[in-house]
């Protein structure tokens, strides 16, 4: 009898990997388990923030239309690099969302995809966001370059990373609203 329950119970076990290591199932349990432990980000310390000096790098839109980092010089901006497929690029995704809608206007939000068009297009039209969304047109600038998904950087009008964030993080949290609130009254 104790070999029938054992081998049930490992059973059961691999069942439960196959389903969450193979199945849209297990995508939105990672999606779950990552927005439950999303935390605030962090502000990078003031004397090891980095400036970004060369601001130009070409972002391409979803129509094709190009932008030059160098026509946001002086604002606020806001970079996220992210993909449809990544975990927890999606769980940070409503938050990011919130945080666009409310400081959309004066903050200049860059919301970069390392994925493929027509996956972007359709990720954004089923969950209904409206975030203005970049590919990258040219080398990203060293300073921002980072392969982890998602990665996020805040930079100060003066180009000043001000915040770098790899990982999903809770970015509609009251902590990182009075952030934003403080730089851009700088």
């Amino acid at each position: 009898m104790k070999l029938k329950s054992a081998y049930l119970i490992n059973l059961a076990i691999v069942f439960f990997l196959i389903l969450f290591l193979f199945t849209p199932l297990g995508f939105y349990a990672k999606v779950y388990i990552n927005r439950l432990f999303s935390f605030n980000p962090t502000p990078v310390i003031e004397r090891e923030r980095e400036a970004l000096v060369n601001y130009n790098w070409n972002l391409k839109d979803m129509q094709g239309k190009v932008l030059n980092l160098n026509e946001k010089k002086g604002n606020v901006i806001f970079i996220n690099f992210w993909a449809s497929w990544c975990p927890p690029c999606v769980a940070e995704m409503p938050d990011l969302q919130k945080l666009y809608s409310d400081y959309g206007d004066r903050v200049t939000f860059l919301f970069v995809a390392r994925d493929q068009k027509d996956k972007v297009s359709g990720f954004l039209n089923k969950k209904g966001y409206e975030l203005p969304v970049y590919f990258e047109g040219g080398l990203t600038p060293k300073i921002l370059y980072n392969t982890s998904l998602p990665t996020t950087f805040i930079l100060d009008r003066k180009g000043k990373i001000v915040m770098a964030e790899v990982g999903a993080a809770n970015w509609n949290s009251s902590e990182t609203r009075a952030f934003l609130d403080n730089i851009l009254r700088e």
